[in-house]
């Protein structure tokens, strides 16, 4: 692919992007490729502004560019592009009412999903090879489910997050997105750092609840890809993984979350509150309030479930469920009252890795209702490199690998 200044059918990048690429070494696994980068890696001399604009008007250019994407040029990749970021990562629609909202080319009534937007309308659009993103809540697996792409979320920690812009520290994870396995397994290889832990997949479990909680046609499309893809897994359990604890769950991590922002990023958007979209603006005023005796018993949840899941994800052991429970809303609904169902099912479903710190993986699984599907495995601590081989293992069976 063309190193040559992007254009951007997809809408997907900020006004401040690159306008030359900065071009990698040349040599190494990734040459030849591009990749694009959302809007909360500092590249030095270049500016962020974490989708706000009174942010970026506040900031200075960065001196040294993040290591994650040191990493990605040194194996030969040329970084062509900034993207779209929901403001201040606080969605998980995929809009910006400054930058406006990516194109889903694979769905073009709907929106690409948050706060990754950018990243996954312009691989989907075929606008580079690759994408870098962040996901606290789901902000790569969402539009990775979304525009049909993998997307991974790896272990907390395993991908250095250093040059990034904080939200929720330690939810907090530097994540990619692509369209094509064997290239996803790539760059995995190339960002993947510290323990690994290797094991074969001997035991599948099957999280009934939260596939039961789906829509219905997601839930059918779930079932017919398992069913081709059967051969390729040990015989599943099914079971519920959740159960009656959804929405404490889910609760735990936005009072988590919340109380963490305290600390990051909302005084400054408190602060510049009347330039906040007014459904941003509410969530940050909702987690200034949030109290320690809140963070308290969303710490002792969040621990109860990270014992849960590694309990039951040892090495060897895959939880497989839909990475989103909906199919992506209309690009005309607006991010407010009318999107807190979505959100409220959608983070029920993405907080269970960010709970327990360990991997998960968004396969591209089909169409449902016209729009892209992900199916997902949760994997153990430290096997990231089993789900990026799972993918290029069952891509030929779910059509997803890509010349």
């Amino acid at each position: 692919m063309s190193a040559s200044p992007p254009h951007d059918p997809a809408k997907a990048l900020v006004p401040h992007t690159l306008t030359e690429p900065i071009a990698g070494s040349g040599k190494g696994p990734l040459a030849g490729r591009t990749f694009m980068v959302k809007d909360l890696f500092a590249i030095a001399g270049h500016k962020v502004s974490a989708g706000n604009p009174d942010w970026y008007a506040a900031a200075s250019p960065a001196t040294e560019t993040a290591p994650a994407i040191g990493r990605l040029l040194d194996a030969g990749a040329t970084l062509t592009g900034i993207t779209i970021c929901d403001e201040f990562f606080y969605s998980v629609l995929g809009t910006n009412i400054h930058y406006g909202a990516p194109v889903n080319t694979k769905a073009l009534r709907h929106v690409t999903g948050g706060s990754s937007c950018g990243s996954a309308a312009a691989v989907a659009g075929g606008m580079c090879d690759f994408a870098l993103g962040s996901d606290t809540g789901g902000s790569v697996r969402v539009p990775a489910a979304f525009c049909g792409l993998y997307g991974l979320r790896p272990t907390h920690g395993r991908i250095d997050i250093a040059g990034v812009t904080p939200m929720a520290p330690s939810y907090d994870t530097v994540g990619f997105l692509a369209g094509d396995a064997n290239l996803f397994r790539e760059v995995g290889r190339v960002l993947l750092e510290g323990p690994r832990v290797d094991a074969p997949l001997q035991r599948l479990i099957i999280a009934q609840d939260m596939v039961s909680r789906s829509e219905a046609s997601i839930d059918e499309e779930i079932w017919r890809v398992l069913h081709r893809i059967d051969r390729a897994l040990p015989t599943p359990e099914h079971m519920d993984v959740v159960g009656e604890e959804f929405d404490a769950w889910r609760n735990a991590f936005r009072f988590n979350q919340g109380f963490e922002l305290q600390s990051t990023l909302t005084p400054f958007a408190l602060a510049h509150a009347d330039g906040l979209s007014p459904a941003i603006r509410e969530r940050f005023e909702i987690a200034a309030r949030i109290t320690p005796g809140e963070a308290k018993t969303g710490g002792e949840i969040r621990a109860e479930v990270r014992k849960r899941l590694h309990a039951l994800a040892k090495p060897g052991t895959m939880i497989l469920l839909p990475t989103t429970p909906t199919l992506p809303p209309e690009r005309d609904i607006p991010d407010g009252a009318s999107t807190v169902e979505f959100r409220a099912m959608t983070l029920g479903s993405t907080c269970l890795a960010g709970h327990a710190g360990l991997p998960q993986i968004s396969i591209p699984a089909g169409l449902a209702a016209g729009c892209p599907v992900g199916l997902s495995f949760i994997g153990w601590e430290g096997g990231d490199e089993a789900l990026l081989d799972l993918a290029v293992k069952l891509a030929p069976m779910i059509g997803g690998v890509r010349s």
